[in-house]
């Protein structure tokens, strides 16, 4: 089988992967662990960690070979390990070392080529030079801050506003819709913004007293957003229907009253796949499974991306076709 695109599933996720991708015309020949292998030409789909977008296939005849074929190509490797555990490990250790410590949010994304590579059998090497994530197989790691916040909510926020390549600025304004217990408020806070945290239930009290915080007790689908003042940022990690999120960020684009939007898309049983085209459709939008999204998409929306007629996420992918990274 000639390979022609490779798309990482998240663990859990294989089925939502290939369910999507079958939408976008895709046939997965094969699945190689989480990896899903196709002789499509690689295309962009919200469900994929990591996605390849030149991969070659070679018949290696040693250890070094292999490392070889890697080094002859660039520097920067991330290994994919499905099978042939050991003799990847070896090859692994012939190649330069990938600096990969943990992200002191916030920072920008790293800059330097990182290409991927895995061992179908002893003998096949599969690399892609390009791929669309910056990060080991899609996944971003934090120093993390084990005390202050009030849940782990924060990394989910952090990762987006990575993926993103920008977070707000000390003084944006935002609005954190459905804020309870105030993971993303703390986070946002903690960057010197000023938070404006709605949701029925209060906030833990150590993210209340954060300056900058202020708490008004509404549901976030209640709020008439021509009665906020104009918000930099409008987030939201709120349980809700797909439909229903979808609604709230039509509207909240509608009326102007937001600069940018990162919200999460949360689906219970089968994925509204429906409903992520809708939201796909969305001039200025874009839609990613980031690692410490569970059954979950992020939207992320900006007027500048809009107004532009681009995607808000810099990457290789940025119109659903495989394209040079600008």
């Amino acid at each position: 089988m000639s390979i022609g695109g490779a798309w990482l599933a998240a663990e859990g996720l294989e089925d939502v992967l290939a369910e999507d991708l079958a939408r976008r015309g895709v046939v997965i020949d094969r699945w190689h662990g989480r990896l899903a292998l196709s002789a499509h030409a690689p295309l962009y789909s919200p469900w994929a960690l990591d996605i390849w977008a030149q991969p070659e296939q070679v018949e290696i005849t040693s250890i070094r070979h292999a490392a070889d074929t890697l080094r002859g190509r660039q520097r920067n490797w991330s290994l994919y390990a499905a099978e042939c555990f050991r003799r990847a490990g070896l090859i692994e250790e012939r190649l330069p070392p990938v600096k990969a410590a943990p992200i002191v949010f916030p920072a920008p994304v790293p800059t330097s080529p990182l290409g991927a590579w895995t061992l179908l059998d002893s003998a096949t090497l599969l690399f892609s030079a390009s791929k669309s994530s910056p990060f080991m197989n899609g996944a971003p790691r934090f120093v993390e801050n084990r005390t202050d916040p009030p849940s782990r909510a924060y990394l989910k926020l952090w990762e987006a506003c990575t993926r993103l390549g920008r977070w707000p600025e000390a003084g944006a304004v935002c609005y954190d819709l459905g804020a309870t217990p105030g993971g993303w408020t703390w986070a946002l806070a903690s960057l010197g913004a000023r938070v404006k945290a709605f949701d029925r239930a209060p906030l833990a009290p150590s993210v209340a007293a954060m300056p900058g915080v202020s708490f008004e007790q509404a549901s976030a689908f209640g709020l008439d957003p021509m009665q906020l003042p104009r918000a930099d940022w409008v987030f939201s990690d709120i349980i809700a229907y797909p439909q229903r999120l979808l609604r709230l960020a039509r509207h909240w684009i509608d009326t102007g009253q937001a600069r940018n939007l990162v919200l999460t898309v949360k689906f219970q049983g089968q994925t509204d796949h429906e409903t992520v085209a809708a939201f796909e459709a969305i001039a200025g939008g874009a839609l990613a499974h980031l690692a410490h999204n569970k059954h979950e998409l992020t939207f992320f929306w900006s007027h500048d991306a809009a107004r532009h007629g681009v995607s808000p996420l810099p990457g290789l992918f940025q119109t659903g076709q495989a394209q040079a990274q600008s």
